[in-house]
């Protein structure tokens, strides 16, 4: 079953600081995965991989084109959806793991990480227990649980990003370079639980620099290719 659909998609930036300069990012990209699947971006630094996953997000409006999600059963074009609709599609469909972690400060990492199961009704104790035990999978200490993660360090905080993420089963998943800020032994954690997400039925878009790891979890891979201004 496909879950989502990106076509005919295009994105421009505007530079205001560069007197109005008008920069092309992403033309014409069309892309479908489908339930179970995990799909690698390739491409040359600044192709325009980020901005692409960006704008599956809802984080970046787009010029032209469409991003059809199956969300609960019915299309959704995440290109022309208001804000009360993305809302509700982040809540139960949509996941996105980004390089860093952004969170409200001096909240208890554990309730971070149980926050997306709370937003859908899930019981508090059954949450908490399954945010701890991401967090102790990951190799995080439970000393560090009831801790805010503003003091932690980049590849701690990653974890938590990453227990988050994978907290609630999403039917898709985005991932940002999951295991950059990753020792071997977390990156190998994480490579389980993107397996068993797909196991699970989740499709996984994902940007994995680390060539060992995308090997290890893409089922295929798709180029992002620069995009050259005509004259």
């Amino acid at each position: 079953m496909t879950v989502l659909r990106v076509e005919a998609l295009a994105k421009d930036f505007m530079l205001h600081l560069q007197g109005g300069l008008h920069m092309p990012v992403l033309r014409d990209v069309a892309l479908a995965i489908g339930a179970g699947e995990c799909v690698a971006l390739v491409g040359p630094s600044g192709a325009g991989k980020s901005t692409l996953m960006r704008c599956i997000q809802g984080n970046y409006g787009v010029g032209a084109g469409h991003i059809m999600l199956r969300h609960c059963g019915e299309w959704v074009d995440v290109a022309a959806a208001d804000a009360r609709l993305m809302r509700a599609v982040r809540r139960d469909t949509l996941g996105y793991v980004s390089q860093f972690l952004r969170v409200i400060p001096r909240v208890p990492s554990l309730e971070i990480v149980a926050e997306p199961l709370l937003a859908r009704g899930v019981p508090g104790d059954i949450a908490r227990v399954r945010a701890k035990d991401l967090l102790l999978r990951l190799n995080m200490p439970e000393a560090l649980h009831g801790l805010p993660p503003a003091t932690f360090s980049g590849g701690e905080q990653q974890r938590v990003n990453l227990a988050r993420g994978f907290a609630p089963h999403y039917p898709l998943l985005l991932l940002d370079e999951p295991t950059a800020s990753l020792d071997a032994a977390n990156a190998e954690v994480v490579i389980g639980l993107i397996t068993e997400a797909k196991r699970a039925g989740s499709a996984i878009l994902g940007i994995f620099h680390d060539a060992a790891v995308r090997a290890r979890v893409a089922d295929r891979l798709f180029e992002v290719h620069p995009v050259r201004e005509t004259a």
